[in-house]
């Protein structure tokens, strides 16, 4: 469909996600210059609706940005009051204690927050400097200025017909152009994806590596609330299965975050990372907790944990990449919104030097210089080690000499292992299913433990049936004689929205079946399917979950 005309309109700045980079971005690049003619397209039918809300916030990121960031009423208010971790075993746990711990570590002056809330409050923030956002747009496609640089994105595309050619009701949709395009899409964005991919800048860096997270919100009984309290606990149930643990933050009006990390670099296809999650909520310490409360919210998304080795040249022709989109996550405090709030700045006071210097459609090299070695660098290069350390040598292995290699780091900023690889995909580390056992997991109670789809009903995702499925495959052969006959038919089992199943009599050859409608956007099925073979877009704007409305 190359050939449909479009209208087009310019801007100074086009930037692709509403997430907290990309309006730090906005943000940054008003204060610099209020003239500046800038758009953010936001994928989600609001700001915040493709956020999934609940996290700890290092305030370090905001404080860069909007130092007056209390005074303008930032909905930041819950602070960290105290830090548990714990190892668990099936029937009791081992509080490990604080002062082991390198200093990183340490929660205070942290605070407990609703990301979802705080974008939409960014947003409001940018949109009185004059920032023009627009929701419910998807960015279906990248457009190429003479000299190959990304000159602007496709924005807006609507009314296909399942086959993908145009309906009645079709509307093209129109190019948005820049003379710089920011992606900001989070986690796995197919536009940075695409970008990665055409202009090689993976090259000479380690393989992105990535974790699924789940939360439930849960309103519990106050008695048991706790406003402030961080709790993060390792072991069971995931034992030698998989790297991963979990999380609970009491946040204000008796809510608990509670969500459950899996790497998925796991070996056994046969690992349910949702069932995980649930089998999680009954122990002993945690069932106490939930007991007499309710789940009100659910969702999920990847998670980048490569660190500063996997992240790829964040600037190219045209642009920059901000964000998830590079991967700034620090993987042991799971923690990655403040570096996306630096990153954001960083490109935006690049892209106005550019500017000001008559350049457009080049590379921002000040952008990419400022986050190898600035403020971002510095957070995740005294980290770096500790996710190879983990996939290589296990939980216990890795928490000695993760948390020596940590301190070596914060006392004398070295090293002693240098800067460990991680070899493999996620994808590649999966093993072939005749090689590995099957594990059984208990049956959902209802009560603290819940089917897929009835907690995907809780995540609030809709998709427009009559659009074409955002999910692709590359070849519906392989569905079958790889991933099923080989792998085992592993994307029934890492997907944790219940999209792929196979279906047919025992002993015929199963049926692959995409319910696209339950989809999530979490990504983990363009990441961890063994042959590669799915590939995730963007459908329709607006569609997706509504995390923001919970």
């Amino acid at each position: 469909m190359s050939n449909i005309e479009r209208e087009a309109m310019e801007y100074d700045v086009v930037i692709v996600g509403a997430g907290p980079s990309g309006l730090s971005a906005a943000i940054r690049l008003k204060q610099l210059d209020e003239d500046l003619n800038i758009v953010v397209l936001e994928k989600g039918s609001e700001v915040g609706a493709h956020i999934l809300s609940g996290a700890v916030l290092d305030p370090s990121g905001l404080d860069a940005l909007m130092p007056d960031w209390k005074e303008r009423g930032a909905p930041i208010s819950t602070k960290v009051t105290k830090d548990n971790f714990y190892m668990l075993g099936e029937a009791g746990q081992v509080r490990v204690p604080n002062f082991p711990m390198p200093p990183l570590m340490n929660n205070h002056g942290n605070y407990i927050v609703s990301m979802g809330n705080v974008c939409r409050w960014m947003a409001e923030q940018a949109e009185e400097m004059g920032v023009e956002i627009f929701p419910g747009m998807s960015c279906s496609e990248l457009v190429y200025g003479d000299n190959g640089e990304v000159k602007g994105v496709v924005a807006g595309e609507f009314g296909k017909n399942p086959d993908g050619t145009p309906s009645e009701s079709y509307e093209p949709g129109m190019e948005l152009h820049g003379k710089y395009v920011l992606l900001s899409e989070g986690v796995r964005g197919s536009l940075a994806k695409d970008v990665i991919a055409k202009y090689d800048l993976s090259k000479g860096r380690e393989p992105q590596k990535f974790g699924l997270g789940m939360k439930e919100i849960w309103e519990i009984d106050p008695a048991k609330h706790k406003e402030g309290t961080v709790t993060h606990t390792m072991g069971w149930p995931l034992g030698g299965k998989a790297g991963g643990g979990a999380f609970i933050y009491h946040a204000e009006n008796n809510q608990i975050f509670i969500g459950f990390v899996v790497h998925l670099n796991y070996k056994n296809p046969n690992v349910f990372p949702y069932m995980e999650f649930q089998q999680f909520k009954h122990h002993p310490m945690v069932a106490e907790l939930l007991k007499g409360g309710k789940r009100v919210a659910y969702g999920a998304r990847a998670i980048s944990e490569g660190g500063y080795q996997s992240m790829p040249k964040a600037a190219f022709p045209g642009g920059a990449l901000l964000g998830c989109s590079v991967g700034l996550v620090n993987v042991p405090r799971i923690k990655g919104n403040h570096n996306a709030m630096l990153s954001g700045k960083a490109a935006a006071e690049a892209v106005v030097d550019a500017l000001k210097a008559g350049r457009s459609g080049d590379v921002l090299e000040a952008y990419e210089t400022e986050l190898r070695t600035g403020a971002v660098a510095k957070d995740l290069k005294r980290v770096r080690n500790v996710k190879p350390l983990w996939s290589k040598f296990g939980l216990s292995a890795s928490l000695l000499l993760g948390g020596f290699d940590m301190w070596t780091n914060n006392l004398f900023g070295v090293s002693l292992f240098g800067t460990l690889k991680h070899g493999k995909t996620d994808a590649a580390s999966t093993g072939k299913a005749a090689d590995y056992p099957k594990i059984t997991y208990p049956k959902p109670d209802g009560v603290l433990s819940f089917d897929r789809l009835t907690n995907v009903s809780f995540a609030a995702t809709n998709h427009e049936e009559s659009q074409p499925s955002h999910l692709k495959l590359k070849d519906p052969k392989v569905a079958i004689e790889v991933d099923y006959d080989v792998f085992g038919g592993p994307s029934q089992r890492y997907c944790p929205a219940g999209v792929y199943e196979y279906v047919g009599e025992e002993g015929d050859e199963p049926k692959f079946v995409v319910n696209f409608q339950n989809c999530v956007h979490c990504k983990t099925c363009d990441i961890k399917e063994p042959s590669q073979n799915i590939t995730w877009t963007v459908p329709q704007g607006g569609d997706g979950p509504n995390y923001g409305n919970m």
